[in-house]
């Protein structure tokens, strides 16, 4: 049960007027997010008979995925949230019921993977969420460091409750009905969050010289953060499938959700509980702290997975390892808000998630390979390596993570002059 001091302190986020209605309107889409996975890979089974074939037409989703959210983010920066989110949750509607209707017409195998494709433009409410937050207390670096917290959780919270809903739903109703919630899920919440325009950031004033700021990716410090978190998205893809196959193999398939469930509750905990800190050192110290810790908590599970551990034991293994991902989740975000000016923040949290897609589908690919062709629990070598690799990328990058860009309308510009600062005090 939540202490009250815990309750207390995400208590006080809420004070701003409207942010009680913009969180429940983006978990609802978020909440839908989670759930399209899992839901079209078991419409494509049951529909089409092939695991094959729904694992390449989510791959599709996710790679088009990866592309479009960030020139959502982009015209999200340049238009403002509504104007872009009601036409972009409309418009996504649309694919995602054409694939239903192909695969109820037995159409082509094409089609499943136009459709899929063009899904790709659903708006990333996670990161338009944590960008009113950095609107709304972007005087106070202790309270966007909350809120930062506090929605990492939500997605923690999201990606357990998900999954489980969604096969629920394909299981006891019928398989399409995963992918129908999903589509009425993300409708209605990326609208209803639109609606709230009280807590909408305001456009930044435009400059004329503001052609000559291009991609967000300009930012050295941007960059290593992408390769950073797509190499953390290797880490949750090669633990998802790895993790499955290793239930398999002891004959307890059906464990695996509530095994992977602990990976995010470890997380989701981890990321509430960070909140509460008082973050004394620079946002850029803090993400090596964080990436290294992630770097060695993953060496439990490859641990327990070589030992040939027992089920309980994997489980309290994973659930350690799963402590370290949300705060780096955190710090990062974190750094992509002080790195990047206002015009550029949804663009950039964008590009971050797309990293994480990218990394996942890679992590995912990779693991499978792995669990056909060795010993059971080798696969855990890859979340391993790949928490390893992040660290590596964020050591090798260290120097633009330190550097604190006093942009317009860039929130806590005033603590500008202290970014070099990252070696005095504590987490």
């Amino acid at each position: 049960m939540p202490s009250p001091a815990l309750l207390a302190s995400y208590r006080r986020l809420f004070a701003a007027p409207g942010a009680v209605a913009f969180t429940l309107a983006g978990l609802l889409g978020r909440l839908a997010l989670s759930m399209y996975g899992v839901s079209l890979v078991v419409l494509l089974s049951e529909r089409r008979g092939s695991y094959g074939l729904a694992g390449a037409v989510s791959a599709a989703g996710l790679v088009f995925g990866a592309i479009g959210m960030p020139l959502i983010g982009r015209l999200v920066d340049r238009y403002g949230q509504a104007r872009v989110t009601v036409p972009a949750a409309l418009y996504s509607a649309v694919p995602m019921a054409a694939l239903l209707l192909c695969v109820h017409l037995g159409g082509p195998d094409w089609t499943l993977f136009l459709s899929s494709a063009a899904c790709s433009a659903t708006p990333n409410l996670g990161g338009m969420a944590r960008s009113r937050w950095a609107h709304l207390y972007r005087d106070d670096p202790a309270a966007r460091h909350l809120a930062n917290s506090f929605e990492q959780a939500l997605d923690e919270l999201c990606f357990m409750a998900g999954p489980v809903l969604a096969m629920l739903l394909c299981t006891t109703l019928a398989p399409e009905a995963g992918m129908i919630a999903t589509g009425a899920l993300g409708t209605v919440g990326a609208l209803l969050f639109a609606a709230q325009r009280r807590t909408e950031p305001p456009l930044p004033v435009r400059e004329s010289t503001e052609r000559r700021h291009g991609s967000p990716l300009r930012a050295p410090g941007l960059r290593v953060l992408v390769l950073t978190f797509l190499a953390t998205g290797m880490v949750f893809g090669a633990t998802e499938i790895t993790t499955v196959a290793y239930a398999d193999a002891l004959g307890h398939k059906a464990t695996a959700g509530l095994l992977l469930a602990l990976v995010a509750g470890g997380s989701c905990v981890a990321g509430l509980l960070f909140g509460l800190l008082t973050p004394r050192r620079a946002p850029g110290a803090r993400f090596l702290l964080c990436a290294a810790a992630m770097a060695a908590v993953l060496l439990l599970p490859l641990a327990a997975g070589l030992g040939g551990a027992g089920l309980g034991a994997l489980g309290v293994a994973l659930f350690a390892a799963g402590t370290a991902t949300a705060p780096t989740m955190v710090t990062g975000m974190t750094l992509v808000q002080d790195l990047l000016p206002q015009r550029q923040f949804n663009e950039g949290m964008a590009m971050a998630v797309s990293g994480i897609v990218v990394g996942i589908s890679a992590g995912a690919a990779l693991a499978g390979t792995v669990a056909e062709q060795a010993a059971p629990g080798t696969g855990y070598a890859l979340p391993a390596a790949a928490a390893g690799l992040a660290l590596l990328i964020a050591l090798a990058g260290r120097r633009h993570l330190t550097v604190r860009r006093a942009a317009e309308g860039s929130p806590g510009e005033s603590a500008a002059e202290n970014a070099e600062q990252i070696v005095s005090g504590t987490l």
